[in-house]
């Protein structure tokens, strides 16, 4: 997983791009003593060997100015402030390259293994880094005890992969007020179910594969099966919960079968196996998922449906509320956050915008089915005009 934090020049830091360097550096080698893991190299993927081997540090440089870069930055192009290509991880845990720009300002560009770490666990990583950098006594120790619920084990289950495929990615920005409208549009469409109140990222999840299931999948085919994917951390599930600086990845896929998009039964016919899905999650989910996989059955039971092609999957993943804009590293906050093109197809991000109350929406399409989804009119309708970041 891939993210990139943009910092301008604050002349009030008065510390030279050498000076900062240094402190990336040295601060770097002091979280790892905390973050160990992170150090070693994940084997066969299934464990980490920690063997302080270090993790990958780039330093670059861009011959223009950090505004240049933002003023409409293009998805796909943020690759290139990466460590590595995505498909060239070599069993790192993490990897780190930091970008000059002509102008003083700076970017941090990170991957980490999502197979090691969830988001909850790298947001706690980048600010316990960011806190050591500018000499903060406010550090929060990590705790390793999710081995002891979630033991690490083999899974024989092939894995489709998309590469052959090309996939584009897009950023679409949902200002406050086309966000209040979907929730308003929804909410009234459908009156009868429970819960008729959607929450923000209910709403644009229905909106997103509404509009990807009108403009892709133009003929019905029976013998499809419809499936969304919605990444929920277990860790406040659990009983009793266990407390966020839990180091790895607890976050798993609350799997809906849902009917195709229909305009009669509309929200209630996505979110409704949704929510009954992500409410399944709980301590007797995790029981299956100890004894069994949980989900490994699933995924064993449709694999030929998916190679197939039968399978149309949709995967959300939501990064709101995660403090991903309060990395301080001594210069300030970051003036954007980022994600990259990833290697996996109809894969969605919700990411605040800086000012909290928007959402970026980072969409990976293959490129056939991008070039029909980002001309819809309807989409278009409730997607803020070229964003600058």
């Amino acid at each position: 997983m891939p993210f990139v934090l943009f910092y301008p020049l604050d002349s009030s830091a008065n510390l030279s791009n050498v000076e900062r360097h240094d402190r990336f550096k040295k601060s770097l080698s002091e979280v790892l003593t905390y973050f160990y893991p992170l150090a070693g190299r994940v084997k066969e993927k299934l464990y980490v060997d920690c063997n302080d081997e270090g993790v990958h540090y780039v330093e670059a440089k861009a011959e223009c100015k950090l505004s240049e870069f933002l003023e409409d930055p293009i998805p796909s192009e943020l690759n290139k402030i990466l460590p590595f290509e995505l498909d060239d991880v070599n069993g790192l845990a993490i990897a780190v390259q930091i970008t000059s720009f002509n102008c003083g300002g700076m970017v941090i560009g990170l991957v980490f293994d999502h197979k090691v770490l969830d988001a909850c666990s790298f947001f706690l990583f980048l600010k316990i880094w960011a806190a050591i950098a500018r000499g903060s006594s406010d550090i929060t120790i990590p705790r390793f005890e999710s081995a002891m619920f979630f033991p690490p084990r083999t899974l024989d289950i092939p894995n489709p992969s998309s590469e052959k495929n090309k996939i584009v990615v897009k950023r679409f920005v949902f200002d406050a007020s086309a966000i209040a409208d979907l929730k308003a549009k929804y909410r009234n469409d459908n009156k009868n179910i429970g819960n008729p109140h959607p929450t923000r990222v209910e709403a644009l999840s229905t909106f997103i594969w509404s509009r990807f299931h009108a403009t892709t999948q133009s003929r019905e085919e029976p013998n499809k099966v419809y499936i969304v994917l919605h990444m929920v951390n277990l860790r406040p599930r659990l009983d009793p919960p266990l407390s966020e600086d839990n180091f790895g990845n607890m976050s798993v896929p609350a799997v809906a079968s849902v009917i195709p998009w229909d305009s009669e039964v509309g929200f209630y016919g996505f979110i409704d196996p949704v929510r009954d899905a992500m409410s399944q999650l709980n301590m007797n989910y995790v029981k299956i998922l100890q004894e069994n996989g949980g989900q490994t059955s699933f995924m064993k039971e449709n694999m030929e449906k998916f190679i197939k092609g039968e399978v149309v999957c949709m995967t959300f993943t939501s990064l709101c509320r995660f403090p991903i804009y309060e990395a301080n590293f001594g210069w300030g906050e970051p003036i954007w956050v980022g994600s990259a093109k990833l290697l996996y197809r109809n894969l969605v991000t919700f990411l605040d915008t800086k000012s909290g109350d928007g959402i970026e929406v980072w969409i990976n399409l293959e490129e056939e089915d991008m070039a029909k989804f980002e001309v819809d009119k309807e989409l278009l309708a409730y997607v803020s005009p070229k964003v600058s970041a």
